[in-house]
């Protein structure tokens, strides 16, 4: 049985959740593997405990909102 683990930012909508889990099933689905035998498990970080390129996602939302003279 397929284990599918998501990570995503913290606040996504239920609505959301059930398009990623449909999609992923669905992919599962059409190479014959049986809907009732995928699981997925979705993660829902802060953007305080994510990064990319070496700065946090939540000082991101900072500059982004910060004016620039």
């Amino acid at each position: 049985m397929p284990v599918v683990q998501v990570s995503v930012w913290a606040g996504i909508s239920k609505e959301s959740k059930r398009k990623i889990v449909e999609g992923i099933t669905k992919v599962f689905e059409d190479i014959g593997i049986p809907k009732e035998a995928v699981e997925i498990i979705i993660y829902e970080a802060p953007k305080t405990n994510w990064a990319t390129g070496g700065k946090l996602h939540s000082d991101s939302e900072k500059l982004a909102k910060t004016k620039v003279p």
